[in-house]
């Protein structure tokens, strides 16, 4: 009997209406436009608006269309995984809230939060229920709202932050396509570089901190881009090595977007050029968990059954990794 791999049979994304461009911005916080695009990448990002809006609102709608696209019915799901850094409460999940929001009856779900390495980390805990045989269809979710921990008065990391979700369906697979290798990896000593300082169970919330903003995103640049750009090279390059995968095999490097300048190390250290690298960070920003997916979404037109896909990430904590995806369908 062949192997069974988990392959990627649908992807589907979500993001919010309401823009904010880099001239709002402007009007916000002392920042410009040239200042933001030089240093980012980033020209807009999208923000979810209104009272009692979650992150699961933008998961159920990548899920919903997901669902559509794919001619999968709800009850069929066995698993639904939800990548998030922000989600609707501290329990239950967000991947119970949206199952229950497409209807997912049969499925059991969880949360799984690993910052912005979150979706990697997602899919190939997904990919092992596809591979075991234990299950037939699992559903991986990517979403946060980032805006809902972002200091708008904080100009080093307002500009980076976008809201967004996506979806992916996993499938077995015995003809070699899907998800065929990964390599995963946390240290973390990063933790006090890029965090958010209070709101878990260590400093729990309290008016004093509240009042000094303790429930935002901390980050020290420096220190993080640093540790960013050669470690996401590096296991870029580690698991096409690992492969003997060479940069003309690769179709797409699929990076995690949170800063333009990361991405080029990134593809430089494997040798492909720009038209072989998908980017979106100019209209969405850093959605964290979502970038990835997002990025499968805006391209997926553009990809054919057998291209080789590179997925690539760094987040906070740190976390990082690589996973090698043989596509398994043409748009």
């Amino acid at each position: 009997m062949n192997r069974i791999s988990a392959q990627i049979s649908g992807i589907q994304g979500f993001v919010p209406d309401f823009v904010l461009s880099n001239k709002k911005l402007e009007s916000m916080v002392d920042t410009n436009d040239e200042w933001i695009t030089s240093r980012t990448g980033i020209k807009e990002r999208r923000i979810l608006k209104g009272e009692n809006q979650g992150a699961s609102v933008m998961g159920i709608a990548a899920v919903k269309g997901l669902l559509e696209k794919t001619d999968t019915d709800a009850n069929d799901i066995d698993l639904l995984i939800c990548a998030t850094t922000t989600p609707d409460m501290v329990f239950p999940a967000t991947a119970n809230i949206i199952a229950d929001g497409v209807g997912a009856k049969k499925a059991f779900g969880y949360d799984l939060q690993a910052a912005c390495s979150g979706f990697l980390f997602a899919l190939t805990t997904g990919a092992q229920f596809i591979e075991t045989g234990k299950y037939k269809k699992v559903v991986v979710v990517g979403v946060d709202k980032m805006s809902s921990i972002v200091d708008y008065t904080d100009r080093t990391t307002c500009i980076i932050f976008g809201d967004g979700g996506g979806a992916v369906l996993l499938e077995p697979n015995t003809e070699g396509y899907g998800v065929l290798d990964s390599i995963l990896r946390s240290d973390g000593s990063g933790a006090p570089h890029l965090h958010m300082k209070a709101g878990g169970s260590r400093k729990p919330a309290t008016a004093k901190t509240i009042a000094n903003k303790e429930h935002f995103v901390y980050q020290e640049g420096a220190a993080v881009f640093k540790f960013a750009v050669t470690n996401m090279a590096d296991v870029a390059q580690e698991i096409m090595e690992k492969n003997d995968l060479r940069s003309e095999d690769i179709r797409y490097l699929v990076p995690h977007q949170a800063n333009k300048r990361i991405i080029d190390a990134t593809a430089k250290r494997m040798g492909i050029g720009e038209d072989k690298v998908m980017l979106n960070i100019h209209k969405y920003g850093n959605t964290t968990s979502a970038t990835i997916p997002l990025c499968l979404w805006d391209y997926e037109k553009e990809l054919k059954k057998g291209d080789n896909l590179i997925l690539a990430s760094f987040g906070g904590g740190f976390t990082w990794g690589s996973v090698w995806v043989k596509w398994a369908y043409d748009a």
